[in-house]
């Protein structure tokens, strides 16, 4: 008897679900950083336009192709343009979200490892957490024992399907990751000293805007949405006829752009409450807000105790969700083009996950010196993930929906086959057909070339 498919019981899974793909570690540690070095509230405005003027454009594409198709991110290419090599887009979307699974477990597992540090009280009084966290990342099995926990996890929630488990999950860890992340803003921003990290923030200096900056906000909307990476053509395979693609796409645009501005309130008052200037990655999150932690509650340790513990937790329900999504990818092609169970089928991603995992680990210590064209696998996988793959399926997808599709099959997903109307048609289609694509080539340009200049 074949397996069904699954689906998405409730519009509130359908939107929960797709913001945690979106939603991810990126949102907490890089939005911030490049607000405040790019111009405060005029790189968000910018941001915000290229969220409504790309991202959106590009994610209601992938949810249209997703629908229609009801197959995984190769097999709708397939189903909709029989003969063609369109099939492609999919097999890029497959293969970035199977590498930047490996990869991005590896950072995972250290916000899991460090949740662990902080609820032990590890993290607490003095220390270099330079030297920490280099001496984690370069012991011969820690990272590696995180890494496999962290995919365990992942892997648990996929294996019980859509609606029992990522949408049963999701339902549960998207509101607890807002809550928390509430809660970290009230206590940040009532710090002494929070107001200048404050402006530093919300201040718009229109000086600051460049050409540079414009691509960074550019990259930081494309980036930050997860689109081009076939998650959203995945999980829309799953979605009803009822759910409201438009509507559905702007909702998850929202969540994810409020998770991205809350958590520059919670770092930006708490590194200047201390007087410390943030810096970008994971210098900040493993090196620089344990520290500032620290010095923020010099006179709680216990209040600071508990910020470091949500701060962390938060983290690890943003990798969470966008592990999940990330891992369903190439679960469900597997298991619809070779036609194996789901369980089997996520145990072979899991499995390939692990081992590719192992190498991207390894590359910051015993094997930081086995290079592939000059580079180690972590640092190999983002690059051709986040320079070609992410871009070119962007770019593919827009192209698809915009020029491929019939537009009718096109109209009839966006207004639910005439129950309701499309404000703004046209429009959408003009940017799904020109801007976006547009849009997409200059942020693949600019990722590869520097175009953007300084």
């Amino acid at each position: 008897m074949k397996e069904d498919r699954g689906h998405f019981a409730s519009k509130l899974g359908v939107v929960l679900a797709s913001a945690g793909s979106a939603v991810g570690l990126g949102n907490i540690w890089r939005f911030p950083t490049e607000t405040g070095k790019n111009g405060g509230a005029a790189f968000i405005l910018i941001y915000l336009i290229f969220v409504l003027f790309l991202a959106l454009p590009v994610m209601v594409s992938e949810f249209v192709v997703g629908r229609h198709s009801r197959a995984n991110t190769v097999e709708a290419y397939r189903k909709l343009a029989p003969g063609t090599p369109w099939f492609v887009v999919g097999i890029i979307g497959v293969l970035s979200g199977f590498l930047v699974l490996s990869f991005y477990s590896v950072v995972a597992g250290w916000t899991l490892d460090y949740t662990f540090l902080s609820i032990t009280g590890a993290l607490s009084g003095s220390h270099d957490f330079g030297e920490v966290f280099n001496c984690f990342v370069t012991h011969p099995y820690r990272p590696l024992l995180f890494l496999l926990m962290f995919l365990f996890i992942t892997h648990v929630i996929v294996a019980r399907g859509v609606e029992s488990g990522i949408e049963k999950f999701s339902k549960m860890m998207m509101p607890l990751l807002l809550f928390i992340i509430i809660l970290l803003v009230v206590l940040s921003v009532t710090m002494p000293g929070a107001g200048e990290g404050l402006t530093f923030l919300l201040q718009p200096d229109f000086g600051k805007v460049t050409p540079k900056v414009v691509f960074s906000a550019m990259g930081q909307a494309f980036f930050s949405l997860s689109v081009g990476i076939g998650c959203l053509v995945t999980y829309s395979s799953y979605f009803n006829k009822q759910t409201r693609l438009v509507s559905s796409a702007m909702n998850v645009c929202l969540i994810d752009t409020m998770v991205a501005i809350l958590a520059g309130f919670i770092i930006f008052p708490t590194v200047f409450s201390v007087g410390v200037h943030p810096d970008a990655g994971p210098g900040l999150v493993f090196v620089t807000l344990p520290n500032v932690f620290n010095m923020a509650f010099k006179d709680a340790m216990w209040l600071g105790d508990i910020f470091s513990i949500l701060f962390y937790l938060l983290l690890l329900l943003a990798a969470i969700t966008s592990s999940i999504s990330m891992h369903e990818i190439s679960t469900a092609y597997i298991r619809e083009h070779f036609h194996v169970s789901r369980r089997r089928a996520t145990w072979i991603v899991t499995a390939c996950c692990i081992v590719l995992g192992v190498c991207c680990s390894l590359s910051f210590g015993p094997w930081r010196d086995v290079l592939i064209f000059g580079m180690g696998f972590f640092d190999l996988f983002d690059f051709l993930t986040a320079k070609f793959f992410m871009p070119l399926g962007g770019i593919g997808i827009c192209l698809f929906v915009g020029w491929k599709m019939k537009k009718q099959d096109v109209y009839d997903e966006l207004s639910n086959w005439g129950l309701h109307s499309v404000p703004l048609y046209g429009v959408l289609m003009f940017f799904i057909r020109f801007v976006a694509p547009a849009c997409i080539t200059l942020v693949f340009l600019n990722e590869l070339l520097g175009i953007g200049g300084s």
